[in-house]
């Protein structure tokens, strides 16, 4: 079966005029996206772990001082705004650019919203205006590039949602990455820094895009070049489906689109209460054996992962480094960096007399437990059980519940309006596992089914609406996270998190209660 299928994916391959060497039996041009990407969350990830915490920092420590809701107003904002503006980058993409230079275009944008932040000790305009360029450049970047993951393979792969978890690794692996780097330095050293060392990797994953993009044969070519060329490409392939059938699937990826809301409602809260939670709550001065204990595992988190995606890379170099010799080349002077600064946090943090953890830790362990558990759902949706989209989504939904039940439980112990305690590190540590697991089986199987379940002419705009989705999710969880004080003050910290608990909960239970009504109307897409 397997052999089948890889042969199925090769003939796939060659209709896309795509190179068919293999990396752990996905296409090597996956892993060029993986990389990219990676530098993008890295970039993204590594500059929202410090914004929240940058904003509420007292100006004497460098921060602006800001309370905790205006700065989790700001939050709503731009991060629901990084979300939509992928709506109009898709179009963009489907009707004018290409995935292609899409992409190029996003990446460079970015690089120069970074470059404008790195700035904002000279004056706080200079701020603002690198969040305008973020948004503008995630819009045209992010929906894109999952689109043309789903290109890579043909919908009746079995392969597919693998490709895409491991595709979300890479993912995870910058956004690990960018937190514990930029999180690191914008704290301890200076919050410019943080903010602009999260550019210099933008471009890096810029430049290896760049020189790779013939290994992608005509997938994300301009719509004009697709006219010009000879190759078959099978954008046409939907056409053939009857009305009801592409009506019917539509239907099921907006109920996993509405679904999304409930869960990214929740799941972002990390870089807004939860961070809040972090700083004013959570005991992150450790001394004596505690402390030595945590610079060994700091030290491990930093080294491993970089290991682990140092192989990958490695992996990809013996395959097409003879033909792409630029993308290597960029994307290994990037690593060199990445073990440069990776060994001098851990230098420097066991130099230091005392330990402290920083705030933006602990949104790297979300990133830490994707990158050691996504082989492992992989294989898992590949080879042990692969239930339909909707009880995966439930799945994702309730685990997401559940960490914020073990976060209630956690706060149980602050007294009702305190402004500060020292609640153990633990509860974080074991919510921020539950919310992978439910990512895990909700955001790259989201991915997936959006790219099987949408109409070929359309999937850039429907990408573009999964993220216009995670917009709104996003917003409604910046602002919710502004009522933090005022409802910590009138009742409880852990009232507040069993209320966020609550929500995802529920959509999980309608959506396995309405699974077989939408298994039927994916029409074979399972």
């Amino acid at each position: 079966m397997n052999q089948q299928q890889d042969e199925v994916l090769i003939s796939h391959l060659a209709k896309q005029g795509l190179d068919d060497k293999m990396v752990m039996g996905h296409p090597a041009s996956l892993f060029v996206l993986f990389f990219t990407e990676m530098w993008e969350r890295f970039s993204y990830y590594g500059m929202r772990a410090l914004l929240t915490v940058f904003l509420i920092t007292e100006i004497a420590k460098g921060g602006w001082g800001w309370s905790n809701g205006d700065a989790m107003t700001l939050y709503a904002w731009y991060t629901g705004l990084v979300y939509l503006t992928p709506l109009i980058g898709g179009l963009i993409a489907d009707k004018l650019t290409g995935y292609r230079k899409a992409i190029t275009l996003g990446a460079l944008i970015m690089t120069l919203g970074h470059l404008s932040m790195a700035f904002e000790s000279t004056h706080s305009n200079f701020f603002f205006f690198g969040l305008v360029l973020m948004i503008l450049g995630n819009g045209l970047f992010k929906p894109n590039i999952s689109s043309m993951v789903g290109r890579l393979y043909p919908d009746t792969s079995a392969k597919k949602d693998a490709g895409y978890t491991i595709f979300y690794m890479g993912i995870n692996a910058g956004a690990f990455l960018g937190m514990l780097l930029c999180g690191y330095i914008g704290e301890k050293v200076g919050w410019h820094y943080g903010f602009g060392l999260a550019g210099v990797f933008m471009f890096f994953g810029m430049l290896q895009f760049y020189f790779g993009q013939k290994i992608f044969g005509v997938i994300g070519e301009s719509p004009k070049n697709k006219l010009l060329t000879n190759v078959k490409v099978e954008d046409d392939a939907d056409t053939i489906l009857p009305a009801k059938v592409v009506s019917d699937r539509l239907i099921v990826v907006g109920v996993l689109m509405f679904a999304s809301l409930f869960f990214f409602f929740a799941f972002e809260q990390a870089g807004g209460s939860m961070t809040i939670f972090a700083k004013d709550y959570t005991q992150r001065v450790l001394s004596g054996s505690f402390g030595e204990i945590f610079k060994w595992i700091d030290a491990a988190l930093t080294v491993f992962p970089i290991l682990i995606v140092t192989g990958v890379l490695v992996s990809l170099a013996k395959k097409i480094v003879g033909k792409y010799p630029l993308t290597i080349l960029f994307t290994a002077i990037s690593f060199a960096i990445i073990w440069g600064l990776g060994f001098w946090k851990v230098y420097r943090e066991f130099s230091a007399e005392q330990t402290e953890v920083t705030v933006s830790w602990f949104q790297i362990l979300n990133s830490f437990f994707i990158i050691t558990l996504a082989s492992s759902f992989s294989k898992i949706w590949e080879k042990v059980w692969n239930p339909s989209g909707p009880v995966k989504f439930a799945m994702g939904l309730l685990l997401v519940g559940v960490g914020f039940v073990i976060l209630a439980f956690g706060a149980s112990t602050i007294p009702q309006g305190a402004k500060t305690a020292s609640v153990s590190m633990i509860w974080l540590i074991v919510a921020y596992f539950f919310h992978t697991s439910g990512e895990l089986c909700l955001s790259p199987v989201g991915l997936s089914y959006v790219s099987k379940l949408s109409p070929k002419k359309l999937a850039g705009l429907l990408f573009g609406l999964w993220f216009t989705a995670s917009a709104i999710a996003n917003f409604i969880a910046g602002m919710t996270g502004s009522y933090i004080d005022k409802i910590s003050q009138t009742y409880s910290m852990s009232i507040f998190f069993y209320i966020i608990a609550a929500i995802p909960i529920a959509a999980a239970l309608l959506l396995l209660l309405f699974n077989p009504v939408l298994k039927k109307m994916m029409h074979g897409i399972n």
